[in-house]
């Protein structure tokens, strides 16, 4: 039981699609494995999903179906509030009531393949409510590639369209009435740690200091299951977008698209994202972490 959720989902999986996997590497190497249609029941939020995900030495840098909040699927896309429809999974925060299990859980559902390549994956998606209609239409694109000081980069870029007919609102717990900076949902990163990881950026460190900033780039340091320490390094903030981040309770980091106010998908237009990881083995301080970010034009 924690503070973001107060309790897991409980019953049997609900097995519908096919848990098909995709390989992704960097020179020859299996860093990542892209699920497409996870085979889970539907509160735990259905959608695409990245895990294991592993630096170049093979230290396992995200979880997935952590006891604590089942529905936290590796690295992936999620908003727990889209129209009404919760695609993060778990329970549904309501103003004046709190965490509330309600029959609202959509899918974000994995349509066609775009491109396919060792290094590269491309799809379309189609984010879901719960009768199966269409909320957004999205064009994902995964890429990775071999970075500086023994670290690889994953790049995913994402394009969300409204129906040409409705605008399509993005909010979170904080923008229903949650306090103390809950304002998650959008590229979710569930990291793996034993013990409690390191936050920082360039000016600032601790969970409660970064959590709600806007800075450029932010780092978390961690030791993995196996006892390999490793640095993961996230940029890609876009207007409005905020850093959600836990270590306290759980290890992890969000692009949140609602932090403390909703975002508007406007009629028939297209929401670009761009979210850079650099997943690096060992401990690195503030200038590795810089030039890191550097050597990558447009390194935001």
């Amino acid at each position: 039981m924690t503070a973001d959720h107060p309790a897991r989902a409980a019953g049997p999986a609900e097995a519908t699609t096919t848990d098909e996997q995709i390989g992704l590497l960097v020179g020859g190497t299996e860093v990542a494995r892209y699920v497409l249609d996870p085979a889970l029941d539907a509160r735990h939020g259905p959608r695409p999903y990245l895990h294991p995900v592993r630096t170049l030495a093979g230290t396992v840098v995200t979880d997935a179906l952590p006891a604590d909040h089942v529905w936290h699927l590796g690295a992936s896309l999620a908003v727990q509030d889209v129209n009404g429809t919760n695609l993060w999974g778990g329970r549904t925060y309501v103003r004046d009531v709190g965490y509330t299990w309600r029959d609202d859980h959509g899918r974000i559902a994995h349509v066609g393949d775009v491109e396919r390549s060792p290094d590269r994956y491309a799809h379309d998606l189609r984010w879901r409510d719960p009768a199966g209609r269409t909320l957004l239409s999205e064009r994902r694109h995964l890429t990775v590639s071999a970075a500086t000081q023994g670290a690889w980069r994953l790049d995913l870029d994402s394009a969300l369209t409204a129906p040409a007919d409705r605008e399509v609102r993005l909010g979170s717990p904080a923008t229903n009435g949650r306090p103390g900076g809950a304002g998650y949902g959008g590229f979710f990163w569930r990291a793996a740690a034993d013990g409690e990881p390191t936050v920082f950026t360039a000016d600032a460190a601790g969970e409660e200091t970064v959590n709600g900033s806007a800075v450029p780039w932010l780092a978390l340091t961690g030791t993995g299951p196996g006892g390999g320490a490793y640095t993961l390094v996230f940029a890609g903030l876009g207007p409005g977008d905020r850093w959600f981040v836990r270590t306290g309770t759980y290890p992890g980091v969000c692009v949140a698209f609602a932090f403390d106010r909703p975002a508007v998908v406007p009629a028939g237009e297209t929401r670009h994202g761009r979210y850079r990881v650099w997943v690096a083995d060992g401990t690195l301080d503030r200038g590795r972490v810089a030039n890191l970010v550097a050597a990558v034009p447009d390194g935001r």
